[in-house]
């Protein structure tokens, strides 16, 4: 048993991320991920669609809800396991979003633990919600 077993528990606030999507950004992930929809490059083509302007992918929203777990030391130890999400409303390159990390759940064992997902725009208001499940590394 290592010294930090019991290290995490229900209800930690993993620190969270601030993120700030650029237009770059959202043109450089459309290429790197052969999405051709113009929402996500083109911002008049955006305003055609009556968007607010070019728009966050759903799989960027998936990272960047994981950024908590993969920003600081956590997973130094630990690896992610499984992730589930879903978008629940868009976000514009430009918008703040801020993505937070709770701990849900413990295995009784010290070696598994659930966390709470979320990406939050500047209003408070969730953009992405999902969970992880995250092991101790072998």
């Amino acid at each position: 048993m290592t010294e930090d077993l019991y290290k995490y528990k229900v209800g930690d606030q993993i620190p969270p991320v601030e993120i700030c999507p650029s237009t770059i950004q959202l043109f450089q992930f459309s290429a790197v991920t052969w999405n051709t929809h113009r929402i996500h490059y083109d911002r008049d083509w955006a305003d055609v669609e009556g968007y607010p302007g070019v728009l966050v992918h759903s799989h960027l929203h998936a990272a960047n809800i994981l950024r908590p777990l993969t920003k600081g030391e956590m997973l130094r130890d630990w690896h992610v396991a499984s992730v589930s999400y879903r978008v629940i409303r868009p976000a514009a390159a430009g918008d703040v979003l801020t993505a937070t990390a709770e701990i849900t759940a413990v295995g009784s064992d010290g070696n598994s633990i659930e966390v709470l997902l979320r990406e939050l725009n500047a209003s408070g208001e969730v953009c992405c919600e999902g969970s992880a499940q995250i092991e101790r590394r072998s």
